[in-house]
């Protein structure tokens, strides 16, 4: 049973900082590009964050310069840093494990910036 689980949500003031986890199980880590995403009210769900399984990084234009996403193969997790967080970067947040034809989703965390 693949599972993807998701911690380190929460409220934080604006230009504040959160790390957000994901440890995964049920998969072969390593074989997986892994990324971010998330969904304010109202919108639709949006790409953050990529790492692909090779290491390269891929970043939404809204968080270029602020977010930073890395992995660790020994311990099937993938992290993303967020950095100089804005109201604008409130949603609940998706950590994706993803092949050709096969994508497995976590159940989301909220990250709420608010003052």
């Amino acid at each position: 049973q693949v599972q993807l689980v998701e911690s380190g949500g929460g409220l934080v003031q604006p230009g504040g900082s959160l790390t957000l986890s994901c440890a995964a199980s049920g998969i072969i880590f390593r074989k997986y590009d892994m990324g971010w995403y998330r969904q304010a009210p109202g919108l639709q769900r949006e790409l953050v964050a990529i790492i692909t399984k090779g290491g390269t990084t891929q970043f939404a234009d809204s968080v270029k310069g602020r977010f930073t996403i890395s992995r660790d193969n020994a311990k099937d997790t993938v992290t993303l840093q967020m950095n100089s967080l804005k109201p604008e970067d409130t949603a609940v947040y998706y950590c994706v494990a993803d092949q050709p034809l096969q994508i497995y989703w976590g159940q989301g965390t909220q990250v709420t910036v608010s003052s």
